[in-house]
């Protein structure tokens, strides 16, 4: 079984207690429509569980397959840089279907963000490095696809549906 290679730092995305009983981890491409169906997934695991789940989200861009893929990933992070990594990365699972440099400028502005400043990090590698880190990190851990996750540091290869995952993260939990 697959194993997470690159530990959960403070520099990754979490949502949730860093002491939770069970941590995790997606690898995730915001153009995949796999990954879109999922995050509804995720966030009714999320519901459930509550404090005892700590959710790590890690740019696992398949730009060769979604051109849009990495546009989101930096406007991710451009957004986390400022303090809004998840408002962005909701709006950008939520209109998938809308992903291009319009919708990127609208979640910039929406939260008071400079659309001037996005523009520049789209232009330049300044996000680039960390969202290699996190592909470079899945690849490592074996991710060969998205949506990748991993629970307490296991691959979980079990249909991405609500009450699979979650038998699979209350085994953790008792662990």
């Amino acid at each position: 079984m697959a194993t997470l290679k690159v530990p959960v730092t403070a520099n990754d995305h979490r949502q949730g207690r860093a002491d939770a009983k069970v941590t995790l981890v997606e690898y995730g491409d915001y153009e995949c429509p796999y990954c879109g169906l999922v995050y509804w997934v995720v966030k009714q695991l999320q519901q459930h569980f509550g404090e005892d789940l700590l959710l790590v989200f890690r740019n696992f861009p398949l730009t060769t397959a979604h051109p849009h893929a990495l546009g989101a990933a930096v406007t991710a992070e451009y957004a986390g840089s400022r303090g809004f990594f998840w408002e962005a990365h909701d709006e950008l699972y939520e209109n998938q279907d809308r992903l291009g440099v319009p919708l990127y400028g609208a979640i910039a502005l929406r939260h008071g963000l400079s659309s001037d400043e996005l523009v520049v990090a789209m232009q330049t590698d300044i996000y680039l490095l960390k969202i290699q880190s996190d592909f470079n990190g899945g690849v490592r851990s074996g991710v060969n696809g998205t949506p990748a996750f991993y629970i307490d540091g296991l691959r979980y290869d079990g249909p991405p549906e609500v009450t699979e995952m979650s038998q699979a993260i209350e085994l953790s939990s008792m662990r």
